[in-house]
């Protein structure tokens, strides 16, 4: 199973520069103590070195006193005997115990020597002399570091006047670290106090400096949180600002000036857009009722007979139906005038049956079959808008139908006790199962001429009486709309 890996959240640039500090002054004084340790540890090793010297020094003058006073180069061990008393008395002059050895390494004086040469009988290996033949200053020095033995030793040849070596001076020099150790101790002490102090002292320098320095980027943060399209955005001032900050303010000023201009610009074309959109659906809804009266007049043109005693009434309808299609297009010029949505369903108590017959009229009436369950259903309705329903439906459906097929439009009313049903059915070539999610939006066509707003209307008209509006379409075959109304609203 696989672990989700979570990202780390985001630290403020204030928490890292207050970080910063903080680990700059740990990792200093880390390398202030080590660099201490190491130098002080180095000048104790230089000082030690150096009394040993000075030590060994001493000794050897000591040592050439008493062999060139009693003349003893080249004699043999009895005669050094003799005089041991004198050479014992160096040790006790000086506080140390040295040892002498010949130059092929066998014991002369032993006063003190290394366990290691105390099990070679007393005797220097061939290895320490050729060590120390092979220094150029004819001085060796060794570093014993067992349990029993730690001290430094230094193994130098001893020369006469003519600086001809007669022998090997062991000197074991002893160091007391204690008192080093303890100073050392001691100012590593005083310098962790004092570190203390200062970390607590650079902690709260950090946290004040870092809040100085992220300020003027807090001040920034903010105003590029409140800026917006629909606000009036201000732009920032900051004094005594350094370069970095002063250069991202002015970006900031400079996006704000180039934002209000970015936002008259768009004011200005959302405003020609609104008239643009206006202008569609005022020449949509004045061509709508324009095209049925056409046919209206065409029909009247050529089916009137001055002789038919049914002409009065018929000349009445016609006057009716062009009186009614000049309302529309009345209301719809006075909502355009006073720039507000088209009309407001104006709900009056009608019969449906007869408001849709009379909007069916208009057309040829070969095409379309029209016919309802019941011969009044009274609907809460804008006689108006229904008409624009109605004829926008017929003409889309007759629109749909290619010119090589004759038109089939049927129109059917079913009255149920909650709700009204009203089918619309044609025999056209159908709707793309594509373009299903865009029949109804606004400004969408699928023909060469239009504004594709007709559908968009019809959907808004019907909502606004309560209703719900679908189709089910068949490609080649046809499409049924299917309007159903409440019975109250």
């Amino acid at each position: 199973m696989a672990i989700p890996f979570k990202l780390p959240e985001k630290f403020s640039f204030r928490t890292r520069l207050f970080v910063v500090m903080i680990v700059m002054l740990l990792v200093s004084g880390v390398l202030i103590l080590g660099t201490t340790s190491i130098q002080y540890e180095s000048q104790r090793e230089n000082y030690h070195l150096g009394r040993l010297d000075r030590k060994e020094s001493q000794i050897k003058r000591h040592i050439n006193y008493l062999v060139s006073k009693n003349n003893l180069f080249s004699k043999p061990d009895s005669v050094w005997n003799q005089f041991s008393a004198d050479f014992e008395k160096i040790n006790t002059i000086h506080s140390i115990r040295y040892s002498l050895f010949k130059l092929d390494g066998s014991p002369l004086l032993i006063y003190h020597t290394p366990l290691e040469i105390i099990a070679n009988d007393y005797k220097l290996d061939q290895t320490l002399l050729n060590k120390i033949s092979e220094s150029q200053s004819g001085v060796y020095l060794e570093q014993y570091n067992s349990d029993l033995d730690k001290f430094h030793a230094s193994y130098s040849l001893l020369r006469d006047s003519r600086n001809r070596p007669y022998g090997i001076l062991f000197f074991p020099y002893f160091e007391d670290i204690s008192f080093s150790e303890n100073e050392l101790n001691s100012f590593l002490q005083n310098l962790y106090q004092i570190y203390i102090l200062l970390f607590f002292g650079v902690i709260f320098i950090a946290y004040f400096l870092s809040k100085y320095v992220t300020r003027s980027l807090e001040t920034i943060r903010v105003r590029m949180a409140e800026t917006g399209l629909q606000k009036k955005n201000e732009k920032i001032y900051l004094k005594n600002a350094t370069r970095e900050i002063d250069s991202l303010v002015n970006s900031y000023n400079t996006m704000i000036d180039d934002l209000s201009e970015s936002v008259a610009k768009l004011a200005k074309t959302e405003r020609e857009q609104a008239w643009q959109e206006m202008a569609r659906q005022v020449a949509h809804e004045i061509k709508n009722p324009l095209t049925p009266m056409r046919l209206t007049i065409q029909s009247f043109q050529r089916n009137y007979d001055p002789n038919d005693l049914d002409s009065k009434n018929k000349l009445n309808d016609f006057s009716n139906l062009l009186i009614q299609q000049i309302d529309t297009m009345s209301e719809v010029a006075e909502a355009f005038s006073n720039f507000a949505s088209l009309p407001k369903p104006n709900m009056k108590e009608c019969d449906l049956v007869e408001v849709t017959k009379m909007a069916v009229t208009i057309f040829q009436q070969e095409y379309i079959v029209f016919s309802s369950d019941q011969a009044h259903i009274y609907q809460k309705l804008d006689r108006t808008q229904w008409t624009r329903v109605i004829t926008n439906l017929i003409q889309n459906a007759l629109q749909s139908v290619s010119p090589k097929k004759t038109p089939q439009i049927g129109i059917q009313i079913s009255a149920e006790p909650d709700q009204t049903t009203i089918t619309i059915m044609d025999n056209g070539s159908g709707i793309s199962p594509k373009l299903n999610d865009k029949i109804f939006e606004p400004k969408f066509t699928t023909k060469s001429s239009g504004m594709g707003l007709g559908l968009g209307i019809v959907k808004n008209i019907i909502e606004s009486h309560g209703g719900i509006i679908s189709f089910v379409s068949a490609p080649k075959k046809g499409t049924t709309f299917t309007i159903i109304l409440p019975t109250s609203v």
